[in-house]
């Protein structure tokens, strides 16, 4: 007698079918909740990139104007030689030649406040922009941050759909929280 036509239908066929037909809610809620945070995740590498990228530019900004400053500063202090040398020639010279060498003396110490004017006002826009720098980089800091809190969520429902345990959903989704935490408080709470 042959059996072929015959097929009999075990649980394991069923539990088959019932998953076919229905699903599984576990996983198709891990994935969606896993492309969520990657996508959030990127987004969220996006702004730390762009905070950290203008904070190096405000960086170099200040480390131009302070470059700057430096020279404005060595230009001074030439000039404040050269009115030093003046003004001692001047006392050193026979009187017929006294009133030019105080003249160029003179005129270096009137160059001397431009110079000075325009070496302090550098220093300060290089100062400025220093701060402006390390403004920038709170937020990135937060923003790496949750970057972090993101990668650990989609670690915990990773190891959640392996291992089948529903509660390790709750430390993913606070995790998550956590994340959404702190790009808030990157933008919002300085």
């Amino acid at each position: 007698m042959s059996e072929e036509g015959l097929h009999v239908h075990g649980a394991h066929d069923h539990a088959l079918e019932h998953q076919a037909e229905h699903g599984d809610n576990l996983s198709l809620q891990i994935a969606v909740f896993t492309a969520v945070l990657a996508a959030g995740g990127a987004v969220v590498g996006y702004l730390g990139g762009h905070t950290q990228n203008e904070a190096l530019l405000f960086k170099n900004e200040a480390v131009l104007l302070k470059a700057h400053a430096s020279d404005q500063w060595a230009f001074y202090q030439s000039k404040s030689t050269k009115a030093h040398l003046m003004e001692m020639a001047a006392s050193l010279a026979p009187v017929e030649k006294r009133a030019e060498y105080q003249k160029e003396a003179d005129r270096y110490n009137a160059e001397k406040k431009e110079i000075k004017a325009k070496a302090e006002e550098l220093d300060r826009k290089s100062a400025e922009a220093d701060g402006e720098s390390d403004h920038m980089l709170v937020p990135h800091v937060r923003l790496a941050q949750a970057m972090s809190a993101i990668q650990i969520a989609i670690a915990l429902a990773s190891v959640t759909a392996l291992t089948r345990q529903r509660w390790l959903l709750v430390p993913a989704i606070s995790s998550a929280a956590i994340a959404v935490g702190l790009v808030s408080w990157a933008y919002l709470g300085g």
